[in-house]
């Protein structure tokens, strides 16, 4: 029997992303997401914030680093990742975080838009979202469900 280790968690930069390379070259970004939850309690709406830990890789990692940055949306697809580890003073070290597989960003808005300016916040919403193929080629349009711009593959 094959297990299931899959994720989807969208949310907020916590702040701008980290980008490093490996010894070996291999890019690496990570960055922090905020993910908000509300549910209701006797005293009405409760509002309970998660902060999640996420890595990305190679192209998905370069694309994060440009792309990304404190306050804008985020869809992150992955699988978790639990590291192990002991520190000098022998005491057991244990994190759970998210290795992207897909990310996706929310489009960013002109604030300063000059009225009559024809990129306008309103023809900015009308514009469907733009996807990033590996290739650096655009994918096939395909009617938009959401707006968010894909940066993994």
């Amino acid at each position: 029997m094959n297990n299931l280790n899959s994720i989807l968690i969208e949310g907020n930069l916590v702040r701008d992303p980290l980008y490093r390379t490996t010894a070996k070259g291999t890019a690496l970004c990570t960055f922090t997401v905020a993910s908000n939850r509300y549910f209701k309690q006797d005293t009405g709406t409760e509002k309970e914030v998660g902060f999640f830990d996420v890595e990305t890789w190679a192209k998905t990692a370069e694309h994060s680093y440009n792309l990304g940055k404190k306050g804008r949306g985020v869809r992150v697809v992955g699988r978790l990742k639990q590291d192990h580890w002991t520190s000098a003073d022998g005491q057991y070290h244990s994190k759970v975080s998210i290795v992207a597989e897909h990310v996706e960003f929310r489009p960013e808005f002109k604030k300063d838009a000059v009225p009559g300016d024809s990129m306008t916040d309103e023809a900015l919403a009308e514009m469907p979202s733009s996807s990033i193929a590996e290739n650096d080629e655009a994918e096939e349009e395909t009617a938009p469900v959401e707006e968010f711009e894909a940066v993994a593959f």
